[in-house]
């Protein structure tokens, strides 16, 4: 990973372009798989095992929403993002809703992941080193570290290509852990047989309404939402739109990230099948045993030490492949959104390729210090409190992209009062227990409907929008913006 960065090394120091775009030199299968990577994190890789370990295939359902995602991304969003050139999602919020929204969507995003790296990198060294003796400190040091300095080394032409050696030792990981379960079973007879009489798959309970949680509808419709705000408002993964050469190679990526979002499927829920039919028929787990690391105890029990470590390398190639995309599009944003944008004529003496790097360095050290923090005390619920505030914004800023590309009403004062509404609301479900999944239904459209009324009420508020909205698509943006909304911003 530390080669492919220094090999990456001088191409993305010509400029930000190279550093955050890659020049449009990348191919489309590699910027699908990055893609792909990318929401894929460690935490996925044991928890989506976990899920169908305890239950069943009832939340696969979410996985098949990227086939309706993708066809709107090709013919909505993806287009608005190459025409106008960004190199962040956010600015699309300032040419549409004014700088504020701009800020606003950016600030949320370096602020939430920069937490979430934290996590990715102490959830599976918890569950790893629950189970074995391997040193969590160390682990942490070298697993954050290194995706620090290859992040700092090639820019994200060097992120997409760790991603994609990254992604093939993922999928060869979950391959030899299901081979090995069906082995250790006792053949593929014995494995049907079990998860068919144990009803492992689907059941009449997946589509019993009165059980939210667990209802179908709710996880397809939840995980859609949850999804568009990844697709279209996440820097992590808009940030590869503009790495291919075109629009026609930016939808194959993004159908190259489908199949294999759909692989993802029997590959990692029938993972979580296949070590439950292991366990059922053949071991037993102690008796106060975390399911959380029911993926690392099997490969360290059951495994070769050889292949074992293998796929525990698996496992953090997951982690480093989520960290590298999030520190790179913390930088990306801290550049563009806030120093370009607003601090032009500060850090004269340094170019904005040096100073992406201090960013990259100074939030991977920000996070890998705080996952540290966790993994030497119990401060796990209020770190989780923080992702879950910082959390709240997400869903409704994805609200916010689509009611500026479906509506010419909304403007910059009505999304302002649609986020916040949207958060309060979802914050309320959460003190409430509602189920996880409804809350994104309940985000999205409520930030979308909101903002839409509220600027039909206000039109005063609103500027020219061609070139910005799905009716005019087609027509050029004038980028001509009103003197008194520069000056304020300025201000």
């Amino acid at each position: 990973m530390l080669g492919v960065g220094a090999y990456f090394t001088k191409s993305a120091s010509k400029s930000t372009d190279s550093f955050f775009k890659a020049n449009g030199r990348i191919p489309a299968w590699a910027a699908g798989f990055s893609i792909w990577a990318t929401t894929l994190s460690a935490i996925t890789f044991m928890s989506t095992p976990e899920q169908s370990f305890l239950t069943d295939w009832g939340y696969s359902v979410g996985s098949f929403t990227i086939f309706l995602i993708i066809p709107i991304l090709i013919r909505y969003y993806v287009p608005f993002f190459r025409k106008l050139q960004v190199t962040t999602a956010y600015q699309y919020l300032e040419k549409r809703f004014g700088p504020v929204m701009r800020a606003l969507g950016s600030g949320l995003f370096m602020l939430y992941h920069i937490g979430r790296v934290a996590i990715v990198i102490y959830l599976p060294i918890l569950a790893i080193t629950s189970v074995s003796n391997i040193n969590p400190i160390l682990i942490a040091v070298l697993v954050g570290a290194m995706c620090i300095i290859y992040a700092f080394l090639g820019g994200i032409e060097g992120v997409i290509w760790t991603d994609v050696i990254q992604g093939f030792l993922l999928l060869g990981s979950a391959l030899l852990i299901c081979g090995m379960a069906i082995f250790k079973t006792g053949g593929f007879g014995s494995v049907a047989h079990i998860a068919v009489s144990s009803h492992k798959f689907f059941s009449n309970a997946d589509w019993n309404p009165a059980d939210l949680p667990k209802f179908i509808p709710i996880i397809f419709a939840g995980q859609f939402f949850n999804s568009m705000y990844q697709y279209t408002g996440s820097q992590d993964v808009v940030q590869r739109y503009q790495t291919t050469p075109s629009m026609k190679a930016t939808a194959k990526s993004l159908w190259t990230n489908g199949w294999l979002a759909l692989i993802t499927i029997p590959l990692f829920f029938g993972m979580g099948t296949l070590l439950f039919c292991f366990y059922h028929s053949k071991a037993a787990l102690p008796g106060d045993f975390n399911t959380s690391a029911i993926v690392p105890y099997f490969v360290i029990k059951e495994i070769p030490a050889g292949l074992a470590g293998l796929i525990i390398a698996g496992i953090f190639a997951a982690a480093q492949s989520t960290i590298a995309s999030s520190l790179n599009a913390i930088s990306s944003c801290a550049i563009t959104d806030f120093k370009q944008r607003f601090f032009n004529n500060k850090f004269k003496n340094l170019s904005d390729v040096a100073l992406a790097r201090i960013v990259i360095v100074v939030s991977g050290l920000i996070s890998l210090s705080v996952a540290i923090y966790l993994l030497l005390g119990n401060a796990a619920q209020t770190w989780n409190l923080f992702l879950s505030v910082t959390g709240l914004f997400g869903v409704p800023i994805a609200g916010i992209f689509a009611v500026g590309i479906f509506t010419r009403s909304a403007n910059r004062f009505s999304v302002v009062v649609g986020v916040i509404i949207s958060a309060a609301v979802t914050y309320y479900l959460q003190t409430q227990g509602v189920a996880t999944l409804v809350q994104p239904c309940v985000s999205f459209i409520l930030a979308f409907l909101v903002s839409w009324i509220v600027g039909l009420m206000t039109p005063q508020y609103g500027h020219d929008v061609t070139g910005l909205t799905a009716k005019t698509i087609k027509d050029a943006y004038n980028p001509t913006v009103d003197a008194e909304e520069v000056e304020n911003a300025d201000a």
